[in-house]
């Protein structure tokens, strides 16, 4: 996978991409991961990438033509570079308006051979980058940050653990809290005694069968407890609905 990030502070990529799961997923050759100052693309003698918006109003606008020219030069460096047959790339806004990022949404990104996020900064992006230009606008919650970089960051390392042969434990990314529709069972390791308090007895039998049935069993309370929500999409069989409900009907009794 080929990951391009447009920014103004490529600096702020550094450490992220170079250390943990995506060095390693570099270093491995798994994923290409790279930041562009799109400000090198400004055509002013001030290298201005931003302007007041028409109409008025606070703040300032990125300007379309910079970032236009910007993923141009990254499609055609990629001509010369890649086979014909790599598909177009997915280009996705960092904004407050975009779909809320899941990890359905990592799943569906990790198919593709090259994303290109935008990070923007200021008021907001001319119009015209997302009539225009982009593929997808998202956004990791319903709070305002400063720009858009901590965002990609977020989106990016989500998706490149996907990549099959850069997590060390092909597993984990099977069972993490969301993958399966619920949230993960707690995790137990040595000792199996710390300070008086134990690892359930079950974890130690070596019975993997009821191993798995206590792992689905803490999923299914955990999300009951944190995330209920998610309990109305999830996969249960009939006999789990029933104890849930039994459960839930319980826990409202007791209130």
């Amino acid at each position: 996978m080929k990951v391009d990030v447009l920014t103004l502070f490529p600096e702020m990529f550094d450490g992220v991409f170079g250390t943990s799961i995506l060095g390693k997923a570099q270093t491995k050759g798994l994923v290409s991961l790279n930041a562009v100052n799109f400000r090198n693309y400004a055509t002013n003698k001030h290298n201005t990438v931003d302007d007041t918006p028409y109409g008025g109003g606070g703040g300032m606008v990125l300007k379309p033509d910079p970032i236009f020219a910007a993923v141009e030069d990254i499609l055609d460096q990629r001509e010369e570079a890649t086979v014909p047959t790599m598909k177009a790339p997915r280009i996705i806004l960092m904004c407050p308006q975009g779909e809320t990022f899941t990890q359905q949404k990592a799943e569906e990104l990790v198919q593709e051979d090259h994303l290109i996020f935008i990070c923007g900064h200021y008021e907001g992006y001319d119009e015209r980058i997302r009539e225009f230009l982009v593929t997808d606008e998202l956004s990791i919650g319903d709070y305002v940050l400063t720009g858009g970089e901590l965002p990609a960051m977020v989106a990016i390392d989500s998706v490149v653990r996907l990549i099959p042969g850069v997590l060390g434990n092909e597993t984990s990314a099977v069972t993490d809290s969301f993958s399966t529709g619920l949230l993960e069972y707690p995790h137990y390791t040595r000792p199996p005694e710390f300070r008086g308090m134990k690892v359930p007895d079950v974890l130690l039998s070596g019975h993997h069968l009821n191993i798995d049935a206590w792992r689905r069993e803490q999923s299914l309370l955990r999300t009951l407890e944190r995330r209920p929500d998610m309990l109305e999409s999830a996969e249960l069989t009939d006999k789990e609905r029933i104890w849930l409900e039994e459960l839930r009907l319980k826990k409202e009794k007791s209130e």
